[in-house]
């Protein structure tokens, strides 16, 4: 089984890895054989008909490091395979580049300090990278982080999307302590 996935010409390094060793380590935790063409951005992933499941978890954790995280963050996803990759398309939402700025801004925030707040109470790992939003984490958790980015995009106040998330976090809270009780 083949599957095709184009990169940035910007990530191809990343993906490689120092002397091949990124490349060679997801190759090995998923059972794969990867080619990258670095002019084109193009990477072949292959594996065994057999080992279609490992075989998606590659390209999937191929698109996380294109989309912007570290091979590190990407690699989570073989270790947990509950844990999930969501692209956002901004390109879609943004009528030029000053509007993508300021959306990217929006969700970043201050010194980044909106994104690592996201990330604090969703558990989800957030990648602000070119046209894009990357989300890596939970199903349930990606929805609530999902939720707010989307607040942010449709120019909700920052101080009522935390407030939105503060109330995600005690409900979830409160679930877990009434499915234990």
């Amino acid at each position: 089984m083949i599957q095709e996935v184009k990169i940035a010409s910007s990530r191809v390094g990343v993906l490689i890895g120092k002397s091949g060793a990124t490349k060679r380590e997801l190759e090995g935790k998923t059972h794969t054989t990867i080619t990258v063409d670095s002019k084109e951005g193009l990477v072949k992933v292959e594996s065994s008909e057999e080992n279609t499941v490992s075989l998606l978890r590659a390209v999937e954790i191929i698109n996380a490091i294109n989309r912007g995280f570290s091979p590190e963050r990407a690699f989570e996803m073989i270790e947990d395979e509950d844990l999930l990759l969501d692209v956002i398309d901004l390109s879609v939402m943004a009528e030029g580049p000053r509007q993508l700025d300021r959306l990217r801004g929006r969700i970043i925030g201050k010194d980044g300090r909106a994104r690592e707040q996201i990330e604090d109470m969703t558990d989800v790992e957030i990648s602000v990278f070119g046209k894009t939003i990357a989300l890596i984490g939970y199903p349930e958790q990606l929805k609530t982080a999902r939720a707010a980015i989307d607040m942010l995009i449709e120019g909700v106040p920052h101080e009522n999307v935390f407030a939105f998330l503060d109330r995600k976090k005690k409900e979830a809270k409160q679930d877990m302590i009434s499915y234990y009780y």
